[in-house]
């Protein structure tokens, strides 16, 4: 991984190419490669951003077709050498890819003990070397053979100076779309990186391949048949992937204040105040099969496992149905049972989480049902489940999610009302959550204006090198999602606790150099949540507390964060917002990429 561009046409290769990759930096990597096919095949590609790439490029770097790619580093370090594209050991193939080479080790040896000389440490230089040696007569059944003697996963994309008028792309268990311009053509990894020039795309499915000529494109199986594969126009505004009013903030600033209007679109047209429920038409669950629903499961990985936790607890209280959530990247590996009336629900914001594509797919082997909650449409979750809930949040480019998280806690609210007004909660219920959702939007401006608060909270944590986030409850997974944000854009040490397990053993570790910051809601546990913060301030740990204004705090020596108070079944997710922001400014003040996080990338499809 991370991102592929691809463009073929009657326009100059290079600056289409290193633009796309450009709009792909969100996505995280390290190091950044062009292949132009002209006259010949020329590659150049080096460590660190695109725009150490751009200054790179020497003046005479011709062709009207060209493969580029962003790395996020699996096999080998960061340097020039293992940055993609890879040549074959002719220079005549130019090969990029995302995903992971399962039997690179054997295939390397193999082409060691053949006389091929390996110049870099990647699984994917094996693809480059495969199609140079094949005997085949075209590209298409050159790429196929190199791909029957791999194992792994791939979004593959190929030219051949022999072969100057197409490329060859291939798809399984890494996102890939192919995408028609006037004339010419392109193909991505991500939307983002062609959406100012075309959002007529096609979306390929796992074992498919492409071949992409200036003209159109032809879909086939790994056995040379030919699929139907077509574009379609997909409904999203170009616009909202440029950075507009507030081009010079960090892109995660952006999406944290757009969370007001995000949320706005999410209940749009689901809510139904006359009967007290949602309308979520996507599911395709009439209410005789809503109410046969006996368990739900989600599955996500990092902060979608999180605001799955929250979900799952929304939808005991609410539905009165079992619920849990579960890390989707472990799912699988268990050798799961599905049960015929287990709802299963996969969450992610791009849609091409591998881990969570892979949970998907085991359920559906296994006859489940399976609902996807997801961002992107048209993506490879979104196209394998039974039904779903787009959570239109808009374009999300920050690796740090914010706005798509807010939406996913909405999405699970939804679901948990409609389940369950079906069953046995009330009209009033129904419409006092109604009611609560409605003044989300409201309330998170009204976050969004402490922000200079928040800024001095996250200066004071910033100082420390390790914290401890805790809550109880409904407060649990925002604890779990605030620790996350930290670490991944701080890179201080924050660890998440339930608030009663700190005296069975993390008390040990508080001192007054561990701050702690507490998730107080004003419910049924507020003073138990109380007194263990006593706990903590007899140790003399610091404390930050998120609460209502309504707890009273004492004597409590604490910076005190007040948050709106909704309904409590939906307080989590404002209790959750100016975690956010504590934790871009704690970011930003250590002086931190804060959209580009080390070692994180955005779109994970490596397992």
């Amino acid at each position: 991984m991370c991102g592929i561009v691809g463009y073929i046409g009657p326009q100059q290769a290079a600056g289409l190419l290193t633009e796309g990759l450009a709009r792909l930096e969100h996505r995280g990597y390290d190091s950044a490669g062009v292949a132009v096919l002209g006259s010949r095949l020329q590659v150049v590609k080096k460590a660190g951003r695109v725009r150490d790439l751009v200054d790179a490029l020497p003046k005479r770097f011709a062709g009207k077709v060209g493969i580029g790619h962003t790395r996020w580093a699996t096999h080998g370090p960061a340097n020039d050498t293992n940055a993609h594209p890879h040549v074959s050991a002719d220079g005549k193939v130019a090969v990029v890819h995302n995903g992971i080479v399962d039997n690179a080790a054997s295939l390397r040896e193999r082409l060691t003990e053949a006389g091929v000389e390996l110049v870099s440490d990647t699984d994917t230089e094996v693809f480059a070397h495969l199609i140079g040696l094949s005997t085949a007569d075209n590209l298409e059944a050159k790429v196929v053979d190199a791909l029957s003697q791999v194992e792994g996963t791939w979004g593959l994309a190929v030219v051949h100076a022999d072969f100057p008028d197409r490329m060859v792309v291939a798809r399984n268990g890494s996102p890939l779309i192919v995408g028609v311009g006037d004339g010419e053509m392109y193909v991505a990894s991500d939307l983002a990186a062609v959406v100012r020039h075309t959002t007529t795309v096609a979306h390929l499915d796992d074992g498919e391949l492409a071949t992409v000529t200036a003209t159109g494109f032809t879909t086939f199986r790994q056995d040379l048949t030919t699929t139907t594969t077509t574009a379609r126009e997909v409904d999203v505004d170009p616009s909202a992937y440029e950075y507009g009013e507030l081009a010079d903030e960090p892109r995660m600033f952006t999406e944290i204040l757009e969370q007001p209007s995000s949320v706005e679109r999410a209940l749009r047209g689901r809510l139904d105040e006359r009967f007290g429920t949602a309308h979520l038409g996507g599911l395709n669950l009439d209410p005789r099969e809503l109410r046969a629903i006996r368990r739900v499961k989600i599955l996500g990985c990092g902060s979608a496992y999180y605001v799955g936790q929250m979900g799952a607890g929304l939808i005991e209280e609410l539905a009165r149905i079992p619920a849990d959530a579960e890390a989707a990247s472990e799912f699988r590996y268990r050798n799961p049972i599905i049960e015929p009336d287990t709802l299963y629900v996969a969450v992610s914001q791009s849609g091409e989480t591998i881990d969570t594509l892979l949970a998907v797919q085991e359920i559906r082997r296994k006859g489940g049902r399976v609902l996807g909650v997801v961002n992107v449409v048209g993506s490879a979750i979104a196209r394998a489940v039974d039904g779903g809930i787009y959570l239109h949040a808009g374009p999300e480019i920050a690796v740090a999610s914010t706005k798509a998280l807010t939406n996913m806690y909405v999405a699970f609210s939804l679901l948990a009302l409609q389940l369950g007004r079906v069953r046995d909660l009330s009209i009033a219920d129904g419409k006092r959550l109604i009611s609560g959702l409605q003044a989300l939007p409201t309330q998170i401006e009204e976050i969004l204006k402490s922000e200079s608060h928040l800024e001095e909270v996250a200066a004071r944590l910033a100082e420390a090198e390790s914290m401890f986030f805790v809550g109880r409850v409904r407060g649990y997974p925002v604890a779990r999602e605030g620790a996350q944000k930290l670490k991944e854009i701080s890179y201080r040490h924050a660890e998440a606790y339930q608030t009663s397990e700190l005296k069975h053993g993390p008390l040990a570790l508080i001192s007054e150099s561990v701050p702690t910051v507490a998730i107080v809601p004003q419910d049924e546990l507020t003073d138990r949540n109380v007194a263990a913060l006593h706990e903590i301030s007899a140790r003399r740990g610091p404390l930050v507390v998120v609460t209502h204004p309504e707890v009273d705090l004492g004597e409590l020596d604490a910076l005190r964060v007040d948050v709106p108070k909704n309904e409590v079944e939906l307080d989590p997710i404002l209790l959750t917002i100016p975690l956010q922001l504590i934790a871009f400014h704690a970011a930003k003040a250590l002086g931190h990429d804060v959209d580009k996080p080390r070692n994180l990338a955005k779109s994970v499809t490596v397992e």
